[in-house]
């Protein structure tokens, strides 16, 4: 059986649809489940039962500070030794992202896989295109970017729960393995022409002033967003790899469309820090 975490967010709900499309014996693990889904509450320990999983999807619970967030994922990790599980996967953050605020939890969470004596695959996620878009802002039909002019090379959250999706199901073929998934890079100049607007630049600061401002931002979440647009715009993030076409056995979809979608989106409120913050968990 393999069990996926945080299904109710927008990638692990993903990866439970293409695994029960291909046939898998799937169960969806939440604190809130739905039918036919088990009760996995990280801060509760106790909760996590993973009795009869041999396969488990680790959904990165980001949602937080990196304390918070590998005391998480430790609890899950210790579960699996636990009951008996065979073989972990874990959704990360590529390895570009070093640079970023909500790395260390990643890194972190690798290692305590590494050192856990249970099977695992690391998938090494690039920052998803719609958060990419979702970062986005607009004045009076202008969109307001911090990325100056830097690409960033980002999949889309249904092309990476594919991938994960085949991990899972044939996670024998995959013990050991790291990759970095990555899409096609783009700038903001690019969306700014799918769109046809023009783009209005943010320095630093200001970007940083806006996110400090806003009354709908946790603690953590200002330097966390800020920090995105400091690797985005010094171009830390446009590397593009092979690994997520080898999983998917096929080119993998544009991000620049989705992002443009998702920046389109956000008219005429501008909602976008809000919306991309809540995303950043999966």
């Amino acid at each position: 059986m393999i069990l996926i975490t945080g299904a109710g967010g927008q990638l692990a709900r993903r990866i439970v649809a293409h695994l029960r499309t291909a046939g898998a014996q799937v169960v969806p693990g939440s604190r809130n489940p739905a039918e036919g889904g088990r009760r996995l509450d990280f801060d509760l320990p106790e909760t996590i039962d993973l009795t009869d999983v041999s396969t488990l999807v680790l959904v990165s619970a980001g949602y937080a500070e990196d304390d918070i967030v590998t005391q998480r994922h430790a609890s899950v990790i210790e579960a699996a030794r636990r009951h008996g599980v065979k073989h972990v996967v874990y959704t990360s953050l590529v390895g570009a992202g070093d640079h970023l605020a909500f790395a260390l939890a990643h890194r972190a969470t690798e290692r305590l896989l590494r050192d856990s004596g249970l099977s695992w695959t690391i998938l090494r996620n690039g920052l998803y295109a719609e958060l990419i878009g979702g970062l986005l802002a607009w004045e009076q039909g202008v969109l307001v970017s911090p990325f100056n002019n830097g690409r960033v090379a980002a999949p889309t959250r249904e092309d990476l729960a594919v991938a994960a999706a085949r991990v899972a199901i044939r996670a024998e073929d995959h013990v050991g393995r790291v990759y970095e998934l990555t899409g096609v890079p783009f700038s903001t100049a690019d969306i700014a022409a799918e769109l046809g607007v023009e783009v209005l630049g943010l320095s630093l600061g200001e970007y940083r002033d806006r996110l400090l401002s806003s009354p709908d931002l946790l603690p953590f979440q200002p330097p966390m967003l800020a920090g995105i647009a400091s690797s985005v715009r010094h171009d830390f993030l446009g590397q593009h790899g092979p690994d997520l076409e080898v999983l998917l056995g096929r080119t993998p979809a544009p991000g620049l469309p989705v992002a443009a979608r998702t920046a389109r989106a956000a008219l005429p409120a501008n909602r976008a820090q809000d919306g991309a913050a809540r995303s950043l968990g999966g």
